[in-house]
């Protein structure tokens, strides 16, 4: 499903991510894991498309997206939640779900209504504007936005960051349906270790823009958590 091989960026004069590969098969659910500013977020960019790679290879869905426009990764599949949500505030909430119906991929005009199974409070909501959302309203609308795509893989980066336990719990549990129910791959970078656990299958730990560590999620130890997550 992913597969990133001696993957290299650099931002400006500084080197981000070295030699990074990373086996990520269809259906599972993993977990991206480290200490701030180890290069997680700038891992999902170059995934997506939204910073360059130096050097090294991304393949997803057995296509080479290395050097592939942002577009290309929602025309074979992919969703994304970036970290802090950028919602458009000025639009309502309908507006904000629709924004996904001008993909390519995308031959329906329709916002399909799953979306408001897994995020009841969306359907309420429709007309209200996404800046006057509470942080964990707008999360689900950031996730239900890429969900609109209809996608094999969801990617997404902190997406409890600021947000309110019982939503946590809600996300949690949408993930794991999502995955269970359509066979959806699920790729998160997260920092809650509690969450990490119930969500992933297996994990990635990452230090100064390398793999350090990576397996089935039990394998995450209190040794590799002291060293790699504790601050």
């Amino acid at each position: 499903m992913i597969n990133v091989s001696q993957l290299n960026q650099r931002y400006g004069g500084s080197q981000i991510l070295w030699d990074l590969n990373m086996d990520i098969a269809a259906g599972s659910r993993t977990c991206i894991m480290g200490r701030n500013g180890v290069g997680k977020t700038t891992l999902l960019k170059c995934l997506m498309g939204m910073l360059p790679a130096a050097s090294g290879s991304i393949t997803i869905n057995q296509q080479d997206v290395t050097r592939a426009s942002i577009e290309s990764r929602a025309n074979i599949g992919v969703g994304y939640v970036p970290q802090g949500r950028h919602i458009f505030g000025q639009l309502t909430v309908e507006e904000n779900l629709k924004v996904s119906l001008n993909c390519k991929r995308q031959t329906s005009r329709s916002l399909p209504e799953d979306i408001f199974e897994y995020f009841p409070v969306l359907k309420e909501m429709l007309q209200r504007r996404g800046g006057d959302l509470s942080g964990g309203q707008q999360q689900q609308l950031a996730i239900a936005r890429a969900l609109v795509l209809n996608p094999n893989m969801l990617i997404l980066d902190e997406p409890n960051e600021g947000i309110q336990p019982n939503i946590v719990q809600l996300i949690r549990d949408v993930l794991l349906r999502l995955n269970k129910e359509k066979g959806m791959t699920i790729v998160l970078v997260e920092q809650k270790l509690p969450f990490a656990r119930a969500v992933g299958e297996q994990f990635y730990l990452m230090e100064r823009g390398k793999v350090v560590s990576h397996g089935a999620m039990p394998e995450l130890n209190d040794d590799l958590v002291k060293q790699y997550l504790s601050v």
